[in-house]
């Protein structure tokens, strides 16, 4: 059995609204064990089998058959989140958000990259993912934050703050 993460894009937010408990019902119904959620966001820790591209299919067909939206779902290797995690390259300070922006293919990632590189952010480019450090109450309001939360990166991108990565990994 193998440990994995999965982050679900967009619930909780809008109109898509799924409590914690039920998702756990869902992965467990779905044969995945020792299922853990965290916070109200899609944070989910499971083990399984199965190889990520088979259970991207299963997760995301289940949920969204299950709680009728159009599921999104990002998946590593539990590993991969610690080692992820780790390299966090920015200081952590307290008027600061430090977030992982989580991305899934490698067009929109290099696209991403391309354009972090002309914003005057803190972005900085890691093994499939970007690190931003944002100033609190500007995380949606940066041009970098605008430019992701563009519709064509929604099911491609979802972002975490580094502490709920760390709180996964306890």
């Amino acid at each position: 059995m193998k440990k994995y993460i999965a982050f679900l894009r967009g619930i909780n937010v809008g109109n898509i609204r799924i409590k914690m408990p039920d998702l756990k019902a869902a992965f467990e119904k779905m044969g995945f064990q020792n299922v853990a959620t965290y916070l109200q966001t899609g944070n989910v820790v499971f083990e399984s089998e199965k190889n990520i591209s088979e259970m991207k299919t299963i997760l995301e067909k289940g949920l969204s058959e299950t709680f009728h939206y159009q599921a999104f779902v990002l998946l590593y290797a539990y590993d991969i989140l610690e080692e992820i995690v780790n390299k966090y390259p920015f200081e952590q300070e307290e008027n600061y958000h430090a977030y992982v922006i989580f991305v899934e293919g490698n067009a929109i990632f290099e696209e991403l990259v391309n354009i972090s590189h002309g914003i005057e952010e803190e972005i900085s480019k890691g093994n499939s993912v970007l690190y931003w450090k944002v100033a609190k109450g500007e995380s949606l309001n940066t041009p970098f934050a605008k430019i992701t939360a563009k519709a064509k990166y929604k099911s491609g991108l979802t972002v975490r703050n580094i502490n709920t990565l760390e709180k996964m990994l306890e």
